[in-house]
């Protein structure tokens, strides 16, 4: 069958009309179906903006709305396909709201925690894990900590390193002519400043958090296994001694360190391990105690190494928004922007472009404030490896106050006390 071809100026009038609107018919109805096209494909592709919506949980940080909010405005306008929802949750809910929303099918993209939390959910293979080697920016010595396999389950957010507080009237007046450097250098000279000032040379809070799993940590004692050696027999008959003679506060054994920083601004400690942040609570409360106290390193131990308060970022596995999330992890950890939170907060910053600039390095000797900043910094440089023993953390750290308090108040020998926490402690690490 062959096709006539017709030209339109060969057909009557009426029908060459026809044919020439119905042409324009066609022709509009294409170009309407056209843009009908375009607008579903964009209509698609605007739920996928909100697909990449990262939500982003803090921890007790909703009053710096200031720094957040600028920081999180110019991340979206440097990464348009990226929207970040920030959620400031109270400190004290954190892990218990983390928890539970990792154990449901939305969780966080990217959640403030703390290393030791981290480390428990890190163990139950909860965690996002990135390559490490996209954490070459930040203290190497933090970072380690973080590593699972190879590879890393946490991004550094911050950090704190306490410093050894003095007041230079009372040190002069104890007639001490070298800063104590170690925990049993104390020991040795808290008679000495009693004797010679009528005060004590520190309160020691021992039951405080992991504060004495920490002084143990200087001198080696980390294991079970090492909890009944010389260095940590040394350290607790040492705190025993101080108790037993009065030569430290008898609220040692059940008071914080904010009742210690209490008893330094009332000139009745010499010394106080402490963050460099109190230094402004010393200056506002206790102006004539400010005017001389100054700061020297935390005091250490056998190995000569610092502790570190750090919190982390972490990415539950999961998350709908695994990259974009850690793209958002680095963005406000960059050096910009941890200096900004630094100045803000006087946190220190764990990413090492922003620990080299002058604000941590440069210090006027007669600026105590300063001083503490750049030592606090320095001591980054040094850290020690921190115990971290999994989800029975926490009740560790209990059996080890626990025991303090039995040994201090001479409740039966030390090494019979620290033989019986072992056997606990290794238990409570084999139900792990």
């Amino acid at each position: 069958m062959r096709l006539k071809i017709i030209k339109v100026n060969s057909l009557p009038l009426n029908d060459a009309l026809f044919i020439i609107v119905f042409m324009k018919i066609l022709k509009n109805t294409i170009l309407a179906l056209a843009i009908l096209c375009l607008v579903l494909t964009l209509a698609t592709l605007k739920p996928k903006s909100q697909n990449n919506e990262v939500v982003f949980w803090t921890l007790q940080l909703g009053t710096f709305g200031g720094y957040m909010n600028p920081l999180i405005a110019e991340f979206e306008k440097e990464n348009p396909e990226i929207k970040i929802k920030w959620i400031d949750v109270p400190y004290s809910e954190g892990e218990k709201r983390t928890l539970a929303s990792i154990l449901s099918n939305n969780p966080p993209d990217l959640v403030n925690l703390t290393p030791e939390f981290s480390s428990v959910l890190a163990q139950k293979q909860a965690l996002y894990l990135v390559d490490c080697a996209k954490l070459s920016d930040y203290n190497k010595q933090i970072v380690k900590n973080f590593m699972q396999g190879g590879k890393c389950y946490a991004v550094p957010f911050y950090a704190t390193s306490a410093l050894n507080f003095y007041n230079k009237e009372l040190l002069e007046r104890s007639k001490i002519n070298k800063l104590p450097q170690t925990y049993t250098d104390l020991f040795e000279i808290s008679a000495q400043i009693k004797k010679n000032t009528g005060v004590f040379s520190t309160m020691p809070t021992l039951t405080e958090n992991d504060t004495l799993l920490k002084i143990l940590n200087k001198y080696g004692v980390n294991s079970p296994q090492t909890l009944t050696n010389e260095n940590s027999l040394m350290i607790f008959d040492g705190y025993k001694r101080l108790y037993q003679e009065d030569l430290i506060p008898r609220e040692s054994i059940t008071q914080t360190h904010r009742e210690a920083l209490e008893k330094f601004m009332s000139g009745q400690l010499v010394f106080i391990q402490s963050g460099a942040n109190f230094l402004n609570m010393i200056k506002d409360n206790a102006p004539g105690v400010f005017k001389v106290t100054d700061v020297t390193n935390q005091l250490t131990g056998e190995s000569g190494k610092y502790d570190v308060s750090i919190m982390n970022l972490i990415i539950p596995k999961r998350a709908k928004n695994k990259e974009a999330a850690l793209k958002f992890a680095l963005f406000l950890t960059n050096k910009k922007n941890q200096i900004e939170l630094a100045k803000l907060t006087t946190i220190l910053p764990v990413n090492n472009e922003a620990l080299k600039d002058e604000y941590f390095t440069n210090f006027d000797e007669n600026d105590v404030i300063s001083k503490a900043r750049c030592l606090s910094a320095k001591q980054l440089d040094n850290l020690e490896n921190p115990v971290r023993a999994g989800r029975n953390q926490k009740e560790i750290i209990t059996l080890l106050n626990s025991s303090v308090q039995e040994i201090m108040l001479n409740k039966d020998e030390t090494a019979k006390i620290l033989a019986k926490t072992a056997k606990l402690w290794d238990e409570l690490l084999k139900n792990e």
